[in-house]
């Protein structure tokens, strides 16, 4: 039975007070609106949602994409859509700058589109005074929400009709998981799957704690159905999704652990592939190596971001480990899952980073010797302790700093990925190629991408592919006998 079908809905009835009924309340009574301007438009309404950030972010985005599609847009390209919404992320200012930017640009298209409205939700709107700016300088933006109440896109979209004026919903803090709303996948074979959501950590640099709030976990049972639903509708692939997946379920009225969740997890019959990211090594328990190290199905693929090699910089970001635990930990991780692949992010030039400092980083990378890694050059952020920490790194400094991670990131990477090449790989094929339309691209279990031969059908199966030649971050294969 479909949510839609287990709510009986009388538009002519307040709205009910359980959270799910009520916006499958909303959803019926969006459809009516956009349906009426639909026939005044003498032509379908469209939309498109743009996302910022985050893989947190992408999944928000079909959740919001599922509640469009019900009511009854239909999707557009941004540049001809009636109803574009950026789901923001914040992280780094430049971000802002960039959404500001492209409010700039729709601001003309809808002057001459009657029925165009604009939404922005995500991590940027938490911050108060983005809201202030909005609201001074971009009052033709229609609907601004946050990160905690994305639950409600339907009841936000009446208010707007309803009041014809710009709806600002922003909520500080919420310790609320609605469940069972309508979600739109971008693949229909994999899927991402929020666990948890918020993050306890405080990181010095980091502005996800101030916007995406505390943590707060999903029963397990919620994740199990939600699984099992997906895996029904085609679904052998999914990537569990949290700040931080190794607290799992400490917030838990019945406590359970991230391991345990797995276990659980990969019982579902016809799942095959189980990813999961954000770790933080403060919280790898040895109970989850073990479990990694015994399934079938979780990925041999682990991304530990070290942030930095020096644990007296460490100590300023608030990472709570050392250079020596986290190389126990990989050693650790190493000796149980032998072929694990590992993955990181780095930020070079964290106030007060010495050479030595970052020679401990370099230290680090040519210890681990990681798959790949995401490398940033610190940016201050306002609104975190980091950026009012004095001893701010000159940027030519930082950039030369950059420059050397990068090479040795490159180079080191380069080694480790070519020590499958052939080798016969299960690879998941994703999508044909971008460069080549004879050619389709899939990812093994690693994580590594591989691109070979074959076309559209192909999409979603699993094949073994023979890996030819190793291009540094992927490899050219064919697909074996």
């Amino acid at each position: 039975m479909s949510d839609h079908m287990k709510y009986n809905i009388d538009l002519m009835q307040t709205p009910p007070e359980e959270d799910t009924a009520r916006q499958y309340y909303y959803i019926e009574k969006a459809k009516k609106y956009v349906q009426k301007e639909s026939e005044e438009a003498g032509r379908p309404l469209t939309a498109c949602i743009t996302t910022f950030g985050c893989q947190m972010n992408a999944r928000d985005s079909e959740k919001l994409r599922g509640i469009l599609l019900d009511i009854g847009y239909m999707e557009a390209p941004e540049d001809e859509a009636d109803f574009v919404i950026f789901n923001t992320c914040t992280v780094r200012e430049n971000a802002n700058t960039r959404v500001y930017g492209r409010l700039g640009q729709l601001k003309p298209h809808k002057k001459k589109n009657s029925h165009m409205k604009i939404g922005l939700c995500g991590c940027m709107m938490q911050e108060p005074e983005v809201i202030e700016k909005l609201k001074k300088s971009y009052s033709f933006v229609d609907l601004v929400f946050g990160t905690h109440n994305i639950y409600k896109f339907a009841e936000l979209i009446c208010q707007r009709y309803e009041s014809g004026k710009m709806v600002v919903d922003i909520w500080k803090d919420t310790d609320k998981i609605v469940e069972d709303l309508p979600n739109k996948r971008k693949y229909s074979f994999k899927s991402g799957i929020n666990i948890m959501f918020g993050c306890n950590n405080f990181c010095s640099y980091c502005i996800v704690p101030y916007v995406r709030g505390r943590e707060r976990s999903r029963k397990p049972e919620d994740i199990i159905r939600e699984i099992e639903r997906l895996v029904s509708d085609g679904v052998t692939e999914v990537m569990l999704l949290g700040q931080n997946v190794n607290s799992y379920g400490k917030t838990l009225d019945e406590p359970i652990s991230f391991a345990q969740l797995l276990q659980k997890i990969q019982k579902i019959e016809g799942l095959k592939r189980i990813r999961f990211m954000t770790s933080h090594p403060k919280d790898l328990s040895d109970e989850l190596i073990d479990v990694m190290a015994t399934s079938k199905k979780i990925c041999k693929h682990l991304h530990l971001p070290v942030q930095s090699g020096s644990t007296e910089i460490l100590k300023k970001m608030n990472r709570h480990y050392t250079k020596e635990s986290y190389l126990e930990l990989v050693e650790k991780l190493r000796a149980k899952v032998p072929d694990i692949s590992l993955t990181t992010d780095i930020i070079v030039g964290f106030p007060g980073e010495t050479e030595e400092d970052f020679e401990e980083t370099l230290d680090v990378v040519r210890k681990v010797r990681y798959d790949s890694a995401f490398t940033f050059i610190y940016s201050k952020r306002t609104g975190t302790p980091a950026a009012k920490m004095e001893n701010q790194v000159p940027a030519d400094v930082v950039k030369k700093r950059f420059d050397r991670l990068l090479h040795e990131v490159q180079s080191i990477a380069a080694e480790v990925c070519a020590v499958h090449e052939g080798t016969t790989q299960e690879v998941l094929i994703e999508s044909v190629s971008d460069h080549d339309s004879t050619m389709v691209t899939g990812r093994m279990s690693n994580n590594l991408l591989v691109h070979l031969k074959g076309e559209a059908s192909m999409i979603g199966s699993y094949v073994n592919a023979h890996l030819t030649e190793c291009k540094g971050f992927y490899y050219l294969g064919e697909l074996a006998e």
